[in-house]
């Protein structure tokens, strides 16, 4: 039953709710660059207190630098299942230390 006659009415009036409250979101967002940038110092901060240096230079490899994970591996001589794992490992720690922070 897909084609009825009330189809293009509700889907058009749906669409300028939308829009209407997209707007109204805008209008009425609250200002949190005090949370992202408490969240960026306790992100910097956990990196370094949190983290074993494999793991702060692995994540230094690949999101300060933008390096792969076979990159990372070939210039580390390691397995890229090692990157992976590693990196896996460094943001379930992160956020576990995280989660609380904000």
């Amino acid at each position: 039953m897909r084609n009825t006659r009330y189809e293009g009415l509700f889907s058009t009036r749906a669409s300028e709710w939308i829009g209407d409250l997209t707007v109204w979101n805008r209008q009425n967002a609250a200002d949190n660059s005090e949370r992202l940038e408490r969240l960026r110092r306790n992100l910097r901060q956990a990196r370094e207190q949190e983290l074993t240096p494999r793991q702060r230079q692995m994540l230094d490899l690949y999101y300060d630098q933008g390096m792969t994970i076979p990159q990372i591996a070939q210039e580390l001589g390691v397995n890229r299942s090692t990157v992976s794992r590693t990196l896996r490992r460094a943001r379930d720690r992160l956020y576990r230390c995280l989660r609380y922070a904000l």
